[in-house]
């Protein structure tokens, strides 16, 4: 399975985006269409916001066999090569952007996913978004049972533990392995003619099926979908798998049933808001979470602004709630690439300024609402803040469209750990004082549930989705984390 040659290093981060939670994965695959890698292409394209750190194709060719193609940096700036896309012909492909939440997080090509594994009845190529909370303890066990791992993340061992199964075929081979898994996993993986979807029992990451034409899509949401002229199905249920060929779909349920615990963060912040998430339209959440601040926290002000653009639907709903106009007080520079510009101290002291910009003759003398959808390490809030009152801003309100984020997620996002959380160490009162704003206030975790369409809030007993993040509830042990010493939050 040849891999053209690869670029020596991937382009630098920027390094003014460091205070949001980093998005997880995606994952694409395209079965029945001529050239499924370039419907493959233009779906990592439209879920390039969950991953912007590398991507990768796999596809198959009736006689040409498996083929594959690696890259570092966007899907733009290499899959859109016309001399790349051919030599990865062929029906059947799936792809996979990234950024790293386990294994190396430097320029290691090895850790670029679709990883593929040829096993005695053939190929299979696998593509992972989520995190395996066991994946040391698996490492370890295989390692000594004769695994030679070739790269540094967790996704790698599901190809290992599929080697050693004794299952007769690949799907059941790979339902074999996932057994043996704990975490979150959805996953896109294919052999010489199937297309395999597969989500873990809690359904923790989204996964979609669609149809184009007589061909199938499986996709991490429905966005990507729309972007290829795709229709869609329905969701894979958590703890399905389904398995695509010519004959169509066949589904199954090889894991215990447990009660689904979908990432509420999803809504918050990770989907593109034009995407639609358990029946539910992701823009009009998180108009709806706006609606629900204002009505927990108003404030007196002048305008209501997001923080751009995460912040833009939930500024909507708390303008259109509380009456106050909405303004676009921050200006966001569309152009502010991962290649930018090799930063320098000097730029860097520049901050969000290069990335951000406030629009003084409207915000001038005004009292100032600013909607984001999370705070972090509260880094780039201090700046912001700063940035608006010398712009001549008469007071600065600060609403946050999630709970204080208080504990870090094991389920693949890269979350600092919990002491550099700034919720996991301050109070509300505290955390007002440290950003130096004249008001801050969270929506409240009922009132992030009733956005959702839970009327009632949440329930404490049997919470509806994973919220761990928030809450410190983890639906999954984070097994290895407990082995390095994290603690869990002590029962009340």
């Amino acid at each position: 399975m040849p891999d053209s040659q690869l670029p020596a290093q991937m382009p630098p981060s920027n390094p003014f985006d460091d205070d949001k939670l980093r998005e997880e994965c995606g994952v694409f695959g395209v079965l029945g269409v001529t050239d499924a890698a370039n419907f493959v292409a233009l779906g990592l394209h439209a879920l390039q916001h969950r991953g912007q750190e590398a991507g990768g194709i796999v596809s198959h060719h009736p006689t040409e066999g498996f083929n594959s193609a690696h890259r570092f940096g966007y899907v733009r700036d290499n899959f859109t090569n016309a001399t790349l896309m051919q030599t990865l012909p062929g029906p059947l492909a799936i792809g996979h952007v990234r950024y790293s939440t386990a294994g190396s997080k430097g320029a290691v090509i090895r850790d670029v996913q679709p990883f593929f594994g040829e096993f005695s009845m053939g190929g299979a190529a696998i593509a992972h978004n989520g995190n395996i909370t066991n994946a040391n303890a698996l490492r370890r066990e295989l390692i000594e049972r004769g695994s030679i791992f070739q790269s540094s993340s967790d996704s790698e061992c599901i190809i290992h533990l599929m080697a050693r199964s004794l299952q007769k075929n690949i799907p059941e081979r790979m339902e074999d392995a996932l057994r043996r898994v704990e975490g979150a996993f959805s996953i896109v993986a294919m052999t010489r003619t199937k297309l395999i979807g597969v989500r873990d029992p809690l359904g923790v990451r989204p996964l979609c099926l669609g149809k184009i034409g007589d061909g199938w899509v499986l996709s991490s949401e429905t966005c990507a979908l729309d972007i290829i002229g795709a229709a869609l199905v329905r969701e894979v249920e958590p703890g399905e798998m389904v398995v695509i060929d010519a004959n169509g779909v066949d589904s199954r349920f090889p894991f215990r049933k447990r009660e689904p615990r979908f990432c509420i963060f999803e809504y918050v912040y990770f989907s593109r808001p034009d995407s639609i998430i358990g029946g539910r339209s992701v823009y009009e959440t998180r108009r709806q979470i706006g609606v629900e601040l204002a009505r927990e926290a108003p404030v007196d002000a002048d305008l209501v602004c997001p923080v751009p653009d995460s912040g833009t639907p939930a500024a909507i709903g708390f303008s259109q709630e509380s009456g106050i106009p909405y303004a676009m007080g921050i200006i966001r520079n569309q152009y502010m690439g991962r290649t930018f510009i090799e930063p320098t101290e000097q730029i860097r002291n520049m901050g969000v300024r290069l990335k951000l910009n406030v629009n003084r003759a409207l915000i001038a003398g005004k009292r100032i609402i600013l909607v984001d959808d999370s705070v972090v390490r509260g880094t780039t809030s201090r700046k912001i803040k700063d940035m608006m009152l010398d712009a001549g801003a008469a007071e600065v309100h600060f609403r946050i469209a999630s709970p204080p984020t208080a504990w870090p997620c094991f389920y693949g996002v890269d979350t600092p750990q919990r002491e550099k959380l700034l919720a996991a160490t301050m109070t509300e009162d505290e955390m007002r004082y440290h950003l130096a704003v004249d008001s801050l206030k969270f929506i409240s975790l009922d009132g992030l549930y009733r956005a959702v369409g839970e009327a009632k809030g949440r329930n404490a007993k049997c919470p509806q989705y994973c919220d761990a993040c928030f809450s410190g509830e983890y639906p999954v042990a984070p097994t290895d984390m407990l082995e390095k010493g994290f603690q869990l939050k002590a029962a009340e």
